[in-house]
């Protein structure tokens, strides 16, 4: 089972954690028939089929299943436990960011442990965890042993959840909802949504625009009369406050592998020139692009130095573009540089190939 423990102790153990654990990985939903036990539960009621795993501590001997959401006073520490030989755990991705000590897991025998000590108004956000079922280094989530919970560390000095910038992009796609990401950290505020210029209340009529106080304000429908600043006010038994701002860039970008050229800085070199062949491409704001080379001298290993680099480019009436770079340079051109340079700039929807040729004089 998985515990909750609100302690006044902290972290016993800092190890750091390894590289990519605590990534969520791709699910395979069939649940392997092992065990009497779980043909049981898969032919009872449909609600036991994900069976929570997560409880809470209230004192020594006594503790109870933990509801969808939970309120604790910012300063607190908390221990989950997840009872399993291998547990996956999940919580806000900025403790991750920061390598911050205040959070300790470990694997023990029959338990995964998180101590998350002297919370904070930033620690709120969802905490679950789950058990892995491995074949071999295959492993899945088995979705018959999950539990989740989402806890606000309330804070009257911080009603909205600290980010680490004063102010964030947030991208309006017309075929996507957009999340303006003002969180709370006291989930009874009162939240309203202002626009910066013109001077105005933004009203939120439940169905175009709704506030979500695990996600934030949410556009379902986002157009380009939409874009400027934004930020959010919140109340609750005291003083408003305001969040940071939000710049909202309206975004329509042609679905599909980016849109790429390929230019040398010249086609053709004399022995011992610097040549620099530049692949660009354009694509969708959020979206990254990763560039491989196909060059004359890679097989024989030739240094070359690649360059990697992307900004946004504003294309006027409110569209917003990403611009990627990868830049090839070879510091003294040789005869066996001569030949074609073939850039593959490849996004989520695929992959596009362009080249140039380089020859010698």
């Amino acid at each position: 089972f998985l515990f909750l423990l609100v302690t006044g102790q902290p972290a016993k153990s800092k190890r750091p954690k390894e590289p990519g654990e605590n990534k969520i990985k791709p699910v395979n939903k069939k649940v392997k028939p092992k065990a009497p036990k779980i043909k049981e539960r898969e032919s009872a009621d449909s609600s036991l089929k994900s069976q929570s795993i997560l409880t809470q501590v209230m004192d020594k001997g006594r503790f109870q299943k933990l509801a969808a959401t939970l309120s604790l006073s910012a300063g607190e520490s908390i221990e989950l436990r997840c009872k399993g030989s291998n547990v996956t755990w999940n919580y806000p991705s900025y403790l991750d960011t920061f390598k911050d000590s205040r959070l300790s897991i470990k694997q023990l025998d029959r338990y995964g442990q998180l101590i998350l000590a002297n919370s904070t108004a930033a620690d709120t956000g969802e905490y679950s965890c789950w058990l892995q079922l491995c074949n071999g280094s295959k492993c899945r989530k088995d979705e018959t042993k999950t539990g989740s919970t989402y806890i606000f560390f309330t804070d009257k000095e911080e009603l909205f959840v600290p980010t680490p910038s004063y102010f964030e992009i947030v991208y309006l796609n017309p075929d996507k909802p957009a999340v303006i990401p003002c969180r709370v950290t006291t989930p009874s505020a009162k939240v309203t949504l202002h626009r910066e210029f013109p001077a105005e209340e933004i009203e939120t009529d439940g169905s175009d625009i709704i506030y979500d106080v695990q996600k934030g304000f949410i556009y379902q429908h986002p157009t380009s009369d939409h874009k400027g600043i934004v930020y959010c006010k919140a109340e609750s038994q005291g003083t408003p406050q305001i969040s940071i701002k939000y710049h909202l860039l309206y975004v329509e970008v042609p679905k599909g592998p980016p849109s790429t050229t390929i230019a040398a800085s010249s086609n053709r070199a004399e022995v011992g020139d610097s040549i620099r062949v530049i692949c660009t491409a354009l694509g969708e704001p959020d979206v990254d692009v990763n560039f491989r080379w196909q060059y004359p001298g890679q097989e024989v290993e030739r240094p070359v130095i690649i360059q990697n680099f992307w900004r946004l480019i504003n294309r006027g009436t409110g569209h917003t573009t990403r611009l990627s770079k990868s830049v090839l340079v070879i510091e003294d051109f040789e005869a066996r540089d001569a030949g074609n340079y073939i850039c593959i700039a490849e996004n989520l929807q695929g992959e596009t190939m362009v080249a140039t040729k380089v020859e010698l004089n």
